[in-house]
């Protein structure tokens, strides 16, 4: 809002500082304060409405140690989070983006689900919540969304280098002998459609979805599609599972999305996406502006949600975490970094995973059911190893920031 404001000043009025608004640096920094204000202040008052309103969470005894204290913790705190990302992206960013229009209808989408999710458990007393089906069918349709939109948009393109080469010769009209010759290269530039994502740990670190449907560009579409559909559902479920104590998602969560700032902006500046060898896709710097205000948004909301937590996130803020960062990393070609970037989501429903397919393999081949893991997910397993909940929490932070700082080397590791 603030951009499209100060830049028609700008050219009308010549307005003196108005032109401040057109650096993406300035922008950046003004959401992530922003949401951190948005966060800090309007979440205190968002908390005692949940108060007021009895609107707490209601804990099952699963034999957690302190577990039963969180009862009646207020819950839908996503909310908190879902406002401090969304209006200093409006205020801030260029709306007319189509980058910045996707991660906005994603925010919003999931967020609703979650919110309809939380409102089941918490007005309707059921504790199961949203069924999962409808929870997946949100997801998938999401992905569809954005996988469509990826591929029918004119403004969603890459640019690409071409080289052209020519040669001039220099021939002696009296002996006509080839005096000289000397060999031109031309660079040339288009923005073109494709289906291309990064890949990390290669040198031609590229790889095109049309290479597995044999050139066949309308195969390769649909396939990218189906991508996207399983990268949203995968993330969004990832996050959603991770989210068990007190300030683990959300500090989680931080690293991921600061590495994603910082690779949209790379991604989106055509000096560094050629010195780096990567991907220059026009528009997406202003990526650059959600990251802030969604980073912002995640610490602010630590404020209150660090142990001992005053508000959770519920299924507000977990889905919607999740499906962002899924839709983000789509965006700028970069979702099969997530496995590395995410991968304390990846880990967590991995847990899930083996726990449940284990205990339904011995419980039909030995008549009662096994289990790999104390409790799942991972971070319960630990909290029944008698960890305490803020050394599991830190040391999951600290992971996070370790496999942020390898994703980030994977620009130069190839």
């Amino acid at each position: 809002m603030f951009y499209h404001l100060f830049k028609y000043l700008d050219e009308a009025f010549n307005l003196p500082g108005s032109g401040v608004f057109q650096y993406i640096s300035f922008r950046s920094a003004a959401a992530i304060i922003v949401a951190l204000l948005i966060g800090i202040i309007f979440g205190r008052a968002i908390i005692d409405y949940l108060r007021r309103r009895q609107i707490g969470e209601d804990i099952r005894d699963l034999g957690l140690e302190g577990q039963l204290q969180k009862r009646g913790t207020p819950t839908m705190g996503g909310v908190i989070i879902l406002l401090s990302i969304l209006v200093p992206t409006l205020l801030f960013a260029r709306l007319d983006n189509i980058y910045i229009q996707l991660m906005i209808v994603s925010t919003i989408w999931l967020g609703l689900i979650g919110g309809l999710d939380d409102y089941i458990k918490v007005f309707r007393h059921h504790k199961e919540g949203l069924k999962g089906k409808f929870k997946v069918v949100g997801q998938v349709g999401l992905g569809l969304i954005v996988g469509t939109t990826m591929w029918i948009s004119p403004d969603i393109v890459v640019r690409e280098e071409h080289i052209d080469a020519t040669e001039t010769v220099v021939v002696d009209v009296a002996t006509q002998q080839v005096v000289s010759s000397e060999e031109l290269l031309f660079e040339q530039t288009e923005n073109v459609k494709t289906t291309k994502t990064t890949i990390p740990f290669f040198k031609n670190n590229e790889l095109d979805y049309s290479w597995f449907t044999g050139g066949n560009e309308v195969l390769a579409w649909l396939l990218y599609v189906l991508v996207a559909i399983f990268v949203v559902t995968a993330v969004s479920n990832g996050a959603n599972l991770t989210d068990g104590l007190d300030g683990l998602v959300t500090g989680v969560s931080v690293p991921i999305v600061v590495v994603l700032g910082v690779l949209a902006y790379l991604s989106g500046h055509i000096v560094y996406a050629d010195y780096l060898n990567i991907m220059y896709i026009p528009d997406s710097g202003e990526l650059v502006i959600f990251a802030s205000a969604m980073a912002g948004a995640l610490v602010g909301f630590l404020w209150y949600n660090s142990f001992p937590a005053q508000i959770f996130m519920g299924d507000t803020g977990s889905l919607a975490i999740g499906g962002v960062i899924a839709v983000f990393a789509l965006c700028i070609r970069k979702e099969l970094l997530l496995p590395l970037l995410c991968g304390v989501f990846l880990v967590e429903s991995c847990s899930v995973m083996l726990q449940v397919g284990y205990f339904k393999y011995t419980k039909r081949k030995y008549g009662e059911g096994r289990r790999i893991l104390l409790m799942s997910p991972l971070h319960h397993h630990y909290q029944k190893k008698s960890i305490f909940e803020t050394k599991i929490v830190l040391r999951f932070w600290i992971i996070s920031l370790l496999l942020a700082a390898v994703t980030l080397v994977t620009l130069k590791i190839r």
